[in-house]
């Protein structure tokens, strides 16, 4: 700090990093609050030897340079404090306290690190429910319970999707969404030893089923239960938390959106469904240049990795046991929303960086990295901003909320992205638009049954089918029998 970034920062005015006191000849007891506070929510900045005047509405006119008496003094007495038990964790070295002159006058800044997701919570008077205060722009203010119970569980390193989920077994599997996954797992890992073993063996070997042989008990773990479990076992084990997709694209009139995924009981709630459900929908009007590698034409763009990478990202990094914790992508006319609950592990700026991994839920990291979803080193959010650079379409925002407890990663798009689904629907015949409706009306239909209610032949039905899949609008999950169509992001 010197002269020139201190009144830059008074300028702007006390906010969320910026906390000013007077502090003329001793340290303010109200410093430990703030300490903290910065501490558990991003950094910042406590200069002593300023006073606020709140009623001044003139940036100019608001802080008053007065000083410190004896700063040598104020110094000892800060450092004898931080390292006694008044604070639990003292996260300050030498070079984050400096003595600087601003207009003759003695004044102290004490730059304030965002604590090491480890070491949190920073509580003061060795309670960790009465002592732990976090920063927004009215201040410092008390944790909560559940707040400090977040930190906690945050500082594992080894995530907590690992824990024993007891009395929940291989019967609340969704056999289908495991064996799912284990075909896309065999396409990519062919020559994989996995591949052989049975399914308990299977999800042991991810990490989703666990024996402990010191207290004799196993079950699924966090992982494995919410990755593949049954809908109604999500539901009684973590109905804290939910899963929610929303389009606003294209509406008309009174409509509050034009598609949703949410809790319906039309699909087994789990997040690997959920991912691939929603990852078509998201990824689909996204533009497509024409680009070969040899023989081969090649779709896949550095846009659509990005989005891969950005939802991969909201479902490791969510916390999966908060209250009331929402994972909701959104996709509007002019950006794409991927929200999770909890906040970042790590400074935001290290994040932009890339190089550092903290995922709160590593297995399911694993899980997903093995069948080609998301890097493990780091690297993942500087490649969503590079894939972005190229289209021009805006520079992608990650937002901190901490008002909320969310993470927020915005991406915009062009306008030109939703045109594309539009130039597509217009191509439809009105048979096709029949059987669209129809589609709409009831997923589970099958061609005889469209040809039943339609009178045209079934082999028309299928052509129009394989078409209308030909064309990125309609798709099948599951199988003949019990599976169902899925429209893709179509606007009326």
């Amino acid at each position: 700090m010197n002269e020139k970034t201190i009144k830059e920062a008074l300028l702007k005015g006390e906010r969320v990093t910026l906390e000013c006191k007077k502090a003329k000849s001793e340290v303010p007891k109200e410093l430990w609050n703030t300490y903290s506070a910065f501490a558990n929510t991003i950094g910042g900045l406590i200069l002593l030897g300023i006073e606020e005047h709140r009623k001044e509405t003139d940036p100019a006119k608001r802080f008053e340079i007065i000083g410190v008496d004896n700063h040598q003094k104020i110094l000892t007495d800060f450092w004898n404090t931080i390292n006694s038990d008044k604070v639990n964790e003292n996260i300050l070295v030498e070079k984050d306290v400096e003595v600087i002159d601003l207009d003759g006058k003695k004044i102290i800044c004490i730059h304030v690190p965002m604590a090491d997701f480890r070491m949190k919570p920073i509580y003061l008077n060795g309670n960790v429910y009465k002592g732990t205060y976090r920063r927004n722009h009215e201040g410092d203010y008390h944790c909560t319970e559940r707040q400090v119970r977040a930190m906690i569980r945050d500082s594992f390193e080894d995530g907590n999707d690992g824990i024993l989920i007891e009395h929940y077994n291989m019967d609340d599997i969704d056999l289908d969404t495991l064996h799912r996954y284990r075909t896309l797992f065999r396409v990519w890992n062919n020559d994989h030893v996995w591949n052989e073993v049975d399914d308990k063996t299977f999800l042991r070997n991810l990490g989703g089923y666990i024996v402990n042989r010191e207290e004799g008990k196993e079950g699924l773990s966090m992982a494995g239960l919410m990755m593949f479990g049954k809908g109604l076992p999500i539901r009684e084990r973590f109905d804290n938390f939910r899963m929610d997709y929303l389009n606003f694209c294209n509406l008309i009139g009174e409509e509050r959106y034009s598609d949703r995924l949410t809790y319906d009981g039309r699909w087994e709630n789990n997040l690997y469904q959920f991912f691939s459900i929603v990852l078509p929908k998201m990824t689909f009007d996204l533009p497509r240049p024409f680009r070969m590698e040899g023989l081969q034409r090649v779709d896949d763009t550095p846009q659509h990795k990005a989005v891969r990478e950005a939802f991969t990202n909201s479902i490791i990094h969510a916390d999966l046991m908060m209250d009331a914790g929402i994972l909701r992508i959104e996709k509007h006319d002019d950006r794409l929303c991927f929200r999770n609950p909890g906040l970042l592990r790590l400074p935001i700026e290290l994040i932009y960086e890339g190089g550092n991994s903290k995922a709160r839920n590593p297995r399911i990291q694993n899980m997903l990295r093995m069948v080609g979803f998301g890097e493990n080193i780091g690297s993942g959010f500087p490649k969503i901003i590079a894939a972005w650079k190229e289209t021009g379409w805006g520079e992608p925002e990650l937002k901190n909320k901490i008002e909320v407890d969310e993470v927020e990663l915005v991406l915009p798009v062009s306008a030109v992205t939703t045109n594309v689904v539009k130039d597509v629907v217009k191509e439809l015949t009105d048979r096709q638009r029949v059987i669209l409706g129809l589609i709409k009306e009831n997923p589970s239909l099958s061609a005889s049954e469209m040809s039943q209610k339609t009178g045209m032949v079934i082999r028309t039905i299928q052509r129009d089918l394989a078409s209308l899949h030909e064309k990125g609008i309609l798709t099948r999950e599951g199988g003949r029998k019990e599976g169902k169509w899925v429209i893709l992001n179509i606007s009326k």
